[in-house]
């Protein structure tokens, strides 16, 4: 924000805004906004896959620790990403199927996700799986 404060005052805004419409102005300020949020996005999102990396240094019992991933409900992941059913989760576990649906909404919740299908790919993503 200073940098642009002391662009504008470097060309003199003032004579700008006598010679350019109001609309190239506000175009222009657009630019600038746009290109800082390229910019900013792409630093967050380098600092998102180094943090990925260093997750990816850990063992499977701390990621499941720092998620606070039960380990009856990694089973039911793990069968999840085996393509079994609710029911045939709960049949292979000895649980009730309501259990399955607790403990796979207790997943999403954790993982931050909607699907049984993200709930795999961000377990595979964070060598989970």
């Amino acid at each position: 924000m200073a940098l642009l404060i002391f662009v504008l005052k470097l060309i003199e805004y003032q004579f700008v805004i006598r010679d350019v419409s109001v609309e190239v102005l506000v175009f222009m300020l657009a630019i600038i906004f746009v290109s800082l949020g390229i910019w900013e996005g792409k630093k967050w999102n380098m600092r998102s896959r180094d943090q990925m990396a260093s997750t990816s240094a850990q063992s499977p019992e701390d990621l499941l620790m720092e998620y606070g991933i039960s380990t009856r409900e990694f089973e039911v992941l793990q069968l999840m990403a085996q393509g079994l059913s609710n029911q045939q989760i709960a049949d292979q576990l000895y649980i009730s199927l309501n259990t399955v649906k607790t403990h796979s909404s207790n997943l999403f919740l954790k993982l931050d996700v909607k699907r049984r299908t993200q709930a795999i790919r961000v377990a595979q993503d964070l060598q989970l799986l």
